[in-house]
């Protein structure tokens, strides 16, 4: 209770500083300083001599002996803008447990103070907790600048089908987690006492020492009763909602009053507690850092706020607040000269028709890249199929996507060392269910006619494994001796693959496929088009690839949440491996979310 009762005061007590601070420091995070961190990282890439990140150049771009430099001090400054922020809340948090009044321009001047420390060699790790740790785990401890890291769907997905990822990935979370619990009050050490990193995690571990799950509940806790709050809110602004609907049916400007008063009511709540969030998260960590300090008899120390404080900390304010005016004026004629070069557009781009492609198939269903699955995706509406194909010792085109067979057909050789009278009577359906036992491994020429028969078309993705001969060329005979070139697309993660199509014909469409994209991707001018893992995708990339005419295909796209970006993002074709989900979604084109079911239904039980 006493620590609910620290928590309430010390958001209560300076609550316009707290307020008026987040107000400020989120505009600018907006505004100025994620763009301005963006930028810096493209000049890094334009300076180390790369146009574009894909997964086949990011290595070579990484060892960049200047790339390495050059993304480190980029890492010390968002450490140091997002320390300033974590700093000033806690300053203020501090304040108001003394029962002390500060403005926000003392507390961000003490702050400005603390955060320079960050500069210190032996604090540079530090940057490892507020950067990596606290969003990668993101278990109710955030930030303005960097709120959350999440691993790509597709590498999750590839960790949740192998059972040993899977319990070496819970083991690296749960030591993660141990680790930020037990690293938990370093900050609060490092700004109020002064403490170096060494010190402050030091101090931490030996605070959080019998501690650790109790802070971790609690955290918790604290983060769903914000959210319980938030969810009643808005349930009783919407309830008021069709009440007054019910009310002032035939009363249209009397209602129209009502309902705009409640709707700001509505938005109010969603932006107080929207700017509360990083306040009431290091709020209840600040409450628990001083319990333990009480419980453990150890003296807290305090943020003085005098004049002679200020007096000597307002060097480093100023140098701040002249670095803020300067990079703002650096932004803004960045997006002026880009506006004035046609390299900004205001336009909202037209409207796409969101197609759905079945990964190998109807592969939730059935096994892979077999005639079921892709029976299977006809019969639950997919517009596309997305299948693998490689190429056998003498040279036939299969459909599979391990270069080894062992996965599916319990046969441990390689594609390239087997003929297709070896492959062709294994077993390519047990694997998944003893039902399909009957499966096998089909011809790549024998999906083309299935797929030209039932107006199905085809992402085909070529499998080089460095044994073909003319593997690009035989795809494509296929493809034109079946008259199938309108109805198909030609990808691949490898890019040399697509150029070799090229030189072939330029009569079938080439896909890139890629984990990373980052940089000005359209000038790989052998890829029609490009399948981007959904992860890195972005407004930006969509726009910059709609303008060069090309399509944007996202991978592999399977909860409802990605599902939604990916409309919202405006990409052309989505690439999953639940078909009816997406389906149904798109169909909605508006999917609606918590809010607008629960308003629904409460639509439904008043009717």
């Amino acid at each position: 209770m006493k620590k609910n009762k620290n928590l309430k005061n010390m958001i209560t007590y300076n609550f316009k500083t707290l307020i008026g601070f987040e107000i400020i420091y989120k505009v600018l995070t907006s505004i100025i300083f994620i763009p301005l961190f963006l930028k810096i990282f493209n000049l890094i890439v334009t300076i180390t001599g790369f146009d574009y990140l894909t997964f086949e150049n990011v290595v070579s771009f990484i060892i960049n002996p200047l790339t390495i430099i050059m993304l480190i001090t980029l890492l010390v400054l968002i450490t140091f803008y997002t320390l300033i922020d974590i700093s000033t809340i806690i300053v203020i948090l501090d304040c108001s447990y003394q029962k002390k009044k500060i403005s926000m321009k003392e507390a961000f001047i003490i702050s400005c103070n603390k955060a320079f420390k960050i500069f210190k060699k032996k604090n540079l790790l530090l940057a490892f907790i507020i950067i990596f740790l606290i969003p990668f785990l993101h278990i109710g401890i955030s930030s303005s600048v960097i709120s959350t890291i999440a691993i790509p769907e597709f590498i999750m997905d590839y960790i949740t089908h192998n059972r040993l990822l899977t319990i070496l990935y819970i083991i690296v979370v749960i030591a993660l987690v141990y680790l930020l619990l037990k690293w938990l009050y370093s900050i609060h050490y490092f700004i109020l006492e002064d403490k170096t990193f060494k010190e402050a995690h030091i101090n931490s571990s030996k605070l959080s020492k019998k501690n650790k799950l109790k802070d971790l509940i609690t955290i918790a806790l604290t983060q769903l009763s914000v959210s319980i709050t938030y969810f009643i809110f808005i349930v009783l602004g919407l309830i008021t909602l069709v009440i007054l609907s019910k009310i002032f049916k035939n009363i249209n400007i009397l209602g129209s009053i009502t309902y705009t008063i409640t709707w700001l009511f509505i938005a109010l709540i969603f932006i107080i507690l929207t700017l509360l969030s990083t306040p009431i998260s290091y709020g209840s960590i600040s409450a628990l850092y001083y319990k333990h300090k009480e419980l453990n008899k150890e003296e807290i120390k305090h943020i003085k706020v005098t004049k002679e404080e200020i007096k000597n900390n307002n060097p480093k304010f100023n140098i701040f607040k002249y670095l803020v005016i300067i990079l703002t004026i650096i932004s803004c004629t960045i997006l002026t000269y880009s506006a004035l070069n046609n390299e900004l557009t205001l336009n909202v781009d037209y409207e796409r028709t969101l197609e759905v492609t079945a990964h190998r198939g109807a592969s939730v269903k059935y096994p892979e890249n077999t005639m079921s699955a892709f029976r299977g995706a006809k019969e639950l509406g997919a517009d596309w199929i997305e299948l693998d194909v490689q190429q056998t010792k003498d040279k036939k085109i299969i459909v599979l996507h391990d270069t080894n067979l062992k996965r599916t057909t319990g046969v441990n050789k390689n594609t390239w060392e087997t003929t297709y009278d070896e492959i062709k009577d294994l077993d390519a359906g047990s694997f998944f269910s003893k039902e399909y036992s009957e499966e096998r491994i089909p011809l790549f020429e024998e999906v083309v006619k299935y797929a030209k028969e039932n107006n199905i078309k085809l992402n085909i993705e070529l499998k080089p494994t460095g044994n073909e001969t003319d593997f690009e060329s035989s795809v494509v005979d296929i493809i034109k001796s079946n008259s199938f070139e309108d109805m198909c697309v030609i990808t691949s993660q490898v890019y040399e693959v697509l150029e070799n199509v090229k030189k072939v014909t330029n009569d079938i469409e080439t896909v890139y496929v890629m984990s990373l994209a980052y940089g000005d991707i359209t000038s790989l001018t052998s890829a029609d088009n490009f399948s981007i893992e959904a992860s890195s995708i972005n407004k930006k990339l969509v726009n910059d690839v709609h303008k060069a005419n090309k399509k944007l295909y996202g991978w592999t796209v399977n909860t409802e949440e990605n599902i939604n970006k990916m409309i919202d993002l405006n990409v052309d074709n989505i690439i999953t491996d639940d078909i009816p989900l997406a389906k149904k979604i798109i169909d909605n084109r508006q999917p609606k979310n918590l809010i607008q079911k629960c308003f629904d239904y409460i639509i439904e039980v008043l009717d």
